[in-house]
């Protein structure tokens, strides 16, 4: 006999009834069994142990386990680490940072004891001159052999040996700076605390041993000579020495022989050498030689042929081919004055000319 409600003849066939209409709404997928935390005991299970018919299940774990976790962590810190010696460097220790000290400089001008000896050929000149066997250009600045001190790598020794070198070359060799077009690729060597020395010693230049431009770098009077030969001749040395835990300090001794002739004479002139010696002292602390730059602190510069009586402070006017130094002496200067410096003035040997 049908249940209430159903039709006499009973439920039709594939029809369902009201009592299974009632559960339609409660559905077990997949997910939902295997996610139960309910489990049946087995039969021996339940006949040994006396247990219940289900017992509960452990709950899933989620994430990442103990091991992999302690994993992460320590490569996180060997990374990290890594990443700190490479920028950290192990010689460097934090230390204050110390005022620069502004350049010290003196230009001796060395005056010829008779006429200046020229020829056409600057070849000629060189042969027969003590530069006939210096090297030409950068190649005369060789760098010594860099090995680390107590508190600098070998590394930070090599940057203060060729930012001293890059000073040099580019103060002493570059037709540019020689001829006073320009003094930027000088400029942008130094530190950052002599830029303002550096400046007003070519807006007002000084023979006051403080704002020479000729302390700086060589360079000639555009209207007076121009180089005969751009192949110049050097020869020097280069040292380097620790002076405490935060400073490099390079010592440069180079001589340098330049062909000249008159400006605007044509090639046809006779040309006559000019040697310029220049003992440089560079100091270097660890920002300099991080950003490449230097502190030039002293510089001793002898020049000639030249006349005494000229002012060789700004630019360098060399006696030429065939000509003899002007009578007098230096300028005047007073010893009393503060920061003031003497005069000086010497005689350039023969033996430092060539032989014509």
């Amino acid at each position: 006999m049908g249940g209430p409600g159903e039709p006499p003849e009973g439920t039709p066939d594939g029809a369902s009834n009201g009592a299974e209409d009632e559960y339609r709404s409660v559905v077990f997928d997949e997910s939902f069994v295997r996610a139960a935390r309910l489990q049946e005991f087995s039969a021996q299970e339940r006949l040994t142990d006396h247990a219940p018919a289900v017992r509960r299940r452990p709950p899933l774990r989620r994430g990442l386990s103990r091991q992999a976790l302690v994993l992460v962590v320590l490569i996180a810190l060997a990374f990290g680490t890594a990443i700190y010696m490479g920028v950290r460097h192990p010689y460097q220790t934090p230390q204050a940072h110390q005022p620069v000290e502004p350049l010290r400089m003196t230009v001796i001008p060395l005056a010829p004891k008779g006429s200046v000896p020229g020829a056409t050929d600057p070849e000629q000149l060189y042969a027969n001159s003590p530069a006939a066997q210096f090297r030409t250009g950068a190649e005369g600045i060789p760098l010594p052999a860099a090995r680390r001190t107590a508190n600098f790598s070998d590394g930070q020794v090599v940057t203060a040996l060729t930012t001293a070198k890059d000073y040099i070359v580019r103060s002493s060799l570059y037709p540019e700076v020689l001829t006073g077009e320009q003094v930027r690729p000088v400029r942008v060597l130094l530190d950052p605390g002599q830029l303002d020395q550096f400046d007003r010693s070519f807006e007002v230049p000084s023979a006051d041993g403080r704002h020479a431009p000729t302390g700086w770098l060589v360079r000639f009077d555009p209207a007076h000579a121009e180089l005969a030969d751009r192949e110049i001749r050097v020869q020097g040395t280069l040292q380097v020495t620790e002076a405490d835990s935060a400073t490099l300090e390079v010592t440069a001794d180079h001589t340098f022989v330049y062909a000249l002739r008159p400006a605007d004479a044509g090639a046809k002139a006779e040309a006559s050498l000019f040697t310029v010696r220049r003992e440089l002292h560079f100091r270097f602390d660890r920002d300099d030689l991080r950003l490449h730059q230097a502190q030039l602190v002293g510089s001793h510069v002898q020049a000639g042929p030249l006349s005494c009586a000229e002012d060789a402070a700004g630019r360098l006017r060399p006696l030429l081919a065939g000509q003899t130094p002007k009578a007098g002496g230096p300028a005047d200067t007073d010893p009393y004055a503060p920061h003031g410096a003497t005069a000086l003035c010497g005689t350039l040997a023969d033996s430092a000319q060539p032989k014509v």
